[in-house]
């Protein structure tokens, strides 16, 4: 006889066991659903444990420029076994807070591999056997996994994707990583400042291609002056994979191809979503090039199916996945909520230096129509960014100059990845130029540099 729920979510990750949360909150008797570890890819695999390493190199990065703050450090060096068993015992010890916040809100936890077998059926496989569960609503949040070459699948030796970039079995001397988003970029900084030679390569014309193409100029100098070679509006068409290496065929710009030979490479060119064999297809639920089409309260075209996060469509991040999940469930829940959007989903890249974003572009602004007032403030005017040795950056506004609405914000420098968040509050609180301008920011602080942009975008910035 089959359990029965009011809720059964399949997949764990931090659109997943939110939603169970919250609906437990909401008094749903709930289930959740995980092949692996509570936490999904993000806890395990992806958000959590990367920023465990880049925290780890921009340590050591300041270890090898401790005399730049009058410090002295002889011959300092790294234990790659110990780095990556920090990053692991980061990861291990959130997957046990998800075990406990389960336990705490009566979450009924089934491990194994989950399949919709019907309306409101679902059957869990594992190595104990098969577990058949019931309820009025599923929620599938089975997120997404890495996409291989077709020419080169990854075989976690030398060529990688980001989970064998994580627990790397020998530090890279010199390393070509394919793509240059958020992920891509990240372990470019992370190697790179653990002393790898590396090469980043993008079929588009500028790196970070998502980002405002000024974030996307300054990253590419920033990169470059660190020691990175960075190519784009290039492609791999080759990879020989031998035991010692890689050679890699190149077309570049030109059209011409050569040659390099690469210790690794790193395979980050997105993702596919994970909505094969979960019985989808038998019900017919509608999808667009593997991705779950949905409304905005999650759900499908199929009543009692709903579908969050990665498995859904970009912005593929972990926070959208979240809010998405709390929506869907206090939707069907009876609640009201607002449907959920993505005009206001901001965008971290914690490479050194950090990206952050929300909102539009200043090209995406003017092609909507905005006639645009644009403000930018560097750090290098920022007292706070000058005493901590990080005076490289800026933070850039795009206002409507019209209306005074906060149509973007874009931040590259130290701890932009922090700041963002006010200028997101405020796009949420519809707050104008003019409410920016009058409100007081803390000093000395990097925050300043948020009100000195909103200031330039108008002709008042003070200290630039």
């Amino acid at each position: 006889m089959a359990d029965t729920y009011d809720l059964i979510v399949l997949g764990s990750g931090p659109g997943g066991y939110v939603s169970a949360i919250r609906a437990a909150q909401l008094g749903l008797k709930t289930a959740i659903v995980e092949r692996e570890k509570l936490g999904g890819i993000c806890l395990n695999w992806g958000c959590i444990p990367t920023k465990a390493l880049l925290r780890t190199s921009e340590v050591y990065h300041y270890i090898t420029h401790a005399d730049a703050y009058g410090l002295s450090v002889e011959k300092p060096s790294f234990d790659l076994a110990k780095v990556t068993e920090r990053s692991r015992k980061v990861a291990g010890q959130l997957n046990a807070g998800v075990k406990g916040l389960m336990k705490k809100n009566k979450v009924t936890v089934v491990e194994g591999v989950g399949a919709i077998t019907g309306k409101g059926k679902l059957e869990v496989t594992s190595g104990s056997g098969k577990v058949q569960l019931e309820a009025k609503h599923i929620i599938v949040a089975t997120g997404a996994r890495a996409r291989d070459l077709p020419f080169a699948k990854a075989d976690g030796d030398r060529i990688w994707t980001y989970r064998h970039a994580m627990v790397p079995p020998a530090m890279p001397t010199e390393l070509l990583v394919i793509g240059s988003g958020a992920i891509g970029v990240e372990f470019a900084s992370f190697y790179s400042d653990m002393g790898a030679k590396v090469t980043i390569v993008e079929m588009l014309d500028r790196i970070v291609p998502v980002e405002d193409a000024e974030i996307s100029e300054f990253m590419t100098k920033a990169l470059t002056k660190q020691g990175m070679t960075i190519l784009t509006g290039a492609g791999v068409e080759k990879l020989d994979v031998a035991k010692d290496g890689v050679t890699a065929s190149i077309k570049g710009k030109d059209g011409k191809v050569t040659t390099t030979r690469f210790s690794h490479v790193i395979v980050a060119v997105g993702i596919v979503p994970n909505t094969e064999n979960i019985g989808l297809e038998a019900l017919g639920v509608k999808t667009d090039r593997g991705h779950i089409v949905v409304d905005g309260f999650g759900r499908t075209n199929v009543e009692g199916i709903y579908a969050i996060g990665d498995v859904t469509g970009p912005p593929w991040l972990a926070h959208k996945a979240s809010h998405e999940g709390i929506v869907c469930v206090e939707a069907l829940a009876g609640k009201n909520p607002h449907p959920f959007e993505t005009w206001n989903i901001p965008g971290c890249t914690y490479a050194r230096p950090q990206i952050a974003s929300v909102g539009l572009t200043e090209a995406k602004a003017k092609d909507a129509g905005h006639k645009v007032k644009v403000g930018k403030f560097p750090f290098i005017g920022n007292g706070k960014a000058i005493a901590l040795g990080e005076a490289e950056g800026f933070i850039k506004t795009v206002f409507d100059e019209t209306t005074g609405e906060l149509l973007g914000a874009h931040m590259i420098g130290a701890e932009v990845t922090e700041l963002i968040q006010g200028y997101v509050i405020a796009r949420q609180l519809e707050t104008t130029e003019e409410e920016l301008m009058h409100t007081v920011f803390a000093h000395p602080t990097l925050s300043e540099m948020m009100h000195e942009s909103v200031l330039g975008a108008y002709g008042r910035a003070l200290h630039f």
